[in-house]
């Protein structure tokens, strides 16, 4: 069985991108266009122009790995920002992937770890 290695961070590219993007663009794009490091370990998140192939671009540790996901029927539900990037957690890449508009979802609340300011 195939795993995400969901370790580290979800980021949504807000605008799609030509579906023939393969490694070395979309790595550029996440370079050039969201302004963030591909080999992080995050994972990077494209959808094509028809909205029906989703992309998951993600490096782990010695190659990039690249996850593609092509409906036969329907449309991934893409939000809509003023940003290029949208933050993901598991669990929303998840209700992506099963098909759920995240923009008719409505967490519940939960506790979070208040994050801690660094020493000065």
């Amino acid at each position: 069985m195939l795993t995400l290695g969901l370790t580290s961070r979800i980021w949504l590219a807000v605008q799609p991108i030509d579906g023939r993007k393969s490694f070395d663009t979309l790595a550029a794009v996440v370079t050039q266009t969201l302004g963030r490091d591909p080999l992080s370990g995050d994972l990077f998140v494209f959808v094509t122009k028809r909205h029906n192939r989703l992309k998951i671009l993600a490096w782990h540790g010695d190659g990039y790995v690249l996850y593609l996901k092509r409906l036969e029927k329907g449309t991934f539900a893409w939000p809509d920002s003023t940003t290029t990037d949208i933050a993901l957690s598991v669990t929303q890449l998840a209700l992506l992937l099963g098909g759920i508009d995240l923009a008719h979802t409505r967490p519940r609340k939960r506790y979070t770890r208040p994050e801690h300011a660094p020493d000065s």
